[in-house]
């Protein structure tokens, strides 16, 4: 395989010079026509789902994708156009919307951190622990009214989205020295294009569904939501645990940007086959030989 896509524009393993208004919503194609990008994406699933074998067959990493984007940027698709080629049998997709009861009596992390994928394994958090400092920091009042905090941890708001910053850069870490490698991917999507999405929604029937009203009201704080993602991605951002921040406006470029940002990832890994010891070859060759005398 050879596919020449550079990554490193997207690539933020330092947030202190990330600015969010500089970063792109849409950039040259990558891809010549859509039989060029079929033909690119199948190369790139096939590799992926080779290295995620050699991940299972190691049992010594586990890999989690973090999705993180605006409405309508095209997580869902993403997921499903990358890692459909994946084996299900090495690959979990988790997605968090509203905690429920049982969680808001736990700590923020604790949702999350139950559905960490186990070595071997790759999973996938459509959205995350990072909603709770971008939606609950766009709506304090989640925070203050419902999450059932002591008083003393809800005095000073912005200090407690600080300390959240810093706790989540510190799980990331934790993670990572345990072989649990972390990678995170905004979709940048622009507004423009957003808006545009959700009328296509309106407009079909088949996609009907997928509107929700809340949505658009939510458009009225787009500002707060940068504002929220800027300061995630600047305090999050590590060479061990990566942001992505990827032009989401052309879904094909975004496609093939995530499974590239995939595929180096997990070859830093240097995955490989297991190497069997020699008693253990020993018995592998005494076993053909036994199969190959079978009475035919």
């Amino acid at each position: 395989m050879n596919i020449k896509l550079d990554i490193e524009p997207f690539r933020v393993p330092d947030g202190s010079p990330f600015k969010i208004a500089k970063a792109k919503t849409k950039v040259k194609d990558v891809y010549d026509d859509d039989k060029h990008y079929d033909s690119l994406i199948r190369e790139y699933q096939e590799e992926i789902d080779e290295l995620q074998q050699q991940m299972y067959a190691q049992d010594r990493h586990g890999l989690l994708l973090v999705f993180q984007a605006m409405d309508a940027a095209g997580k869902d698709s993403t997921i499903k156009h990358v890692m459909s080629g994946i084996n299900p049998q090495g690959v979990e997709v988790h997605s968090f919307k509203r905690p429920s009861e049982e969680e808001l009596d736990h700590d923020y992390l604790w949702r999350t951190t139950k559905k960490l994928p186990p070595r071997g394994h790759i999973g996938i958090f459509n959205r995350s622990y990072y909603e709770e400092v971008l939606v609950c920091k766009v709506h304090p009042e989640i925070v203050t009214k419902y999450q059932r905090l002591p008083e003393s941890a809800t005095t000073n708001i912005k200090k407690l989205f600080e300390r959240r910053l810093e706790d989540i850069r510190n799980f990331e870490s934790y993670c990572d020295c345990n072989g649990i490698h972390i990678l995170k991917f905004f979709l940048n999507v622009s507004k423009e294009e957003q808006k545009d999405r959700f009328i296509a929604r309106i407009d079909t029937p088949a996609k009907n569904w997928k509107f929700n009203e809340g949505d658009v009201k939510e458009r009225a704080f787009w500002d707060d939501y940068m504002a929220a993602y800027e300061d995630a991605i600047k305090a999050t951002a590590t060479e061990e645990c990566p942001w992505y921040v990827v032009p989401a406006d052309d879904k094909k470029n975004m496609r093939l940007i995530v499974s590239a940002a995939i595929l180096a990832e997990l070859k830093k890994l240097k995955l490989a086959w297991p190497e069997l010891p020699a008693d253990q070859k020993a018995t592998l060759a005494d076993c053909r030989k036994q199969l190959l005398n079978e009475a035919k």
